[in-house]
């Protein structure tokens, strides 16, 4: 049965993962529902709310606010938070209620940053879609709306696409300035993470930009196009996930997001693995895809690629183990909180 989900929970919206980028940037995030996608994403798909709070509110539309379109009532809502929360922009996401009622979110963008004087982001993301689709628009909107023209500078680099629900785990932020620097960069930028504004609207300084997921790749070849900014694809010491495990002359399935999944291709590649399948339950670019890839859409699909690949070894997030129960192959886990919802806190020693 389509979408029938005996396991697996349902993946994080469009919505989660444009809040997801924008989180830590300090503005105004205003989520356009009547508040239970706002509880949904402070309570399951934020992993940093525990520890972190950002500014996140949820419209509270009642019944009559969504079937009547009340756009002044949410403008006059937010026009009082800004006079009480200092904020450097505002920004407004779109759930099922504003894509049912048909929401205009350009001319509501327009009439709060009237009414604020604040820059404001509109995302018109429906919930229909999954969240690497709605962190790609966000990437996307907020290099639009803030880098500036300015000459690229010997040194620095910027990571696209590092928001928390496309990492394996938050702490290979640090795994990326390491290995960053290593290649000689002094100033890098892991956007979504814990850098500020300040580096968004000096985007363009960068001598290059790496994407670390699909969310990524809109805003760095908008990067390419406007500002000349060259980028490459790839997760930065994303090999530390296999640890020493000997996979010479195995069949390996790998599922992640498609950066990562394809840096662990290479790696277990270069260690001599006898083939190499690799899956994931998001959107795969057809630049980056290998005829062998397979995009997941059902826990069937898993379950029939397990069955007939006859894989000598899979690398995935353990809560993929329950669909099969059965593998007795070797299992090394790669966490994805964006499939299983659980362990965003756990220590990077612990990862490892």
């Amino acid at each position: 049965m389509k979408g029938l989900r005996k396991v697996l929970t349902p993946f994080a919206p469009d919505q989660s993962g444009a809040e997801s980028v924008l989180y830590g940037y300090g503005g105004i995030i205003v989520i356009l529902d009547a508040g239970g996608c706002t509880g949904n994403i402070c309570g399951f798909d934020e992993p940093r709310w525990s520890g972190r709070h950002s500014a996140l509110f949820s419209a509270g539309l009642r019944d009559m606010d969504a079937i009547m379109g009340r756009d002044k009532l949410l403008i006059e809502k937010l026009a009082a938070i800004t006079e009480r929360i200092p904020a450097s922009f505002a920004a407004l996401i779109g759930t099922p209620v504003p894509a049912v009622i048909g929401t205009d979110f350009e001319a509501l963008a327009r009439m709060a940053g009237k009414a604020t004087g604040l820059p404001v982001i509109s995302l018109d993301t429906t919930g229909f879609r999954l969240c690497d689709e709605g962190a790609a628009d966000a990437f996307l909107a907020l290099f639009k709306a803030f880098t500036s023209e300015a000459a690229p500078q010997a040194g620095r680099v910027g990571v696209i696409g590092a928001d928390p629900l496309d990492l394996a785990h938050v702490a290979d932020a640090d795994v990326f300035r390491c290995e960053l620097a290593k290649e000689g960069y002094e100033h890098i930028a892991v956007y979504a993470i814990d850098d500020d504004l300040d580096d968004v609207c000096s985007a363009a300084q960068a001598e290059k930009n790496i994407v670390v997921a699909p969310s990524g790749l809109p805003a760095a070849r908008w990067l390419l196009h406007t500002f000349g900014t060259p980028f490459e694809v790839r997760y930065p010491g994303g090999a530390h996930w296999l640890g020493n495990a000997s996979v010479e002359g195995l069949s390996v399935l790998v599922v992640h997001q498609q950066v990562l999944a394809d840096t662990l291709r290479e790696e277990l590649t270069a260690r001599g693995v006898r083939a190499v399948v690799c899956a994931s339950w998001f959107g795969m670019d057809d630049t980056l895809k290998s005829p062998s890839d397979r995009h997941l859409t059902e826990e069937e699909d898993f379950i029939t690629l397990v069955a007939e690949g006859h894989f000598d070894c899979i690398v995935a997030d353990d809560m993929l183990h329950r669909l099969c129960p059965d593998y007795a192959g070797l299992w090394l886990h790669v966490p994805e909180f964006s499939v299983s919802g659980q362990n965003p806190d756990v220590m990077w020693e612990q990862a490892q």
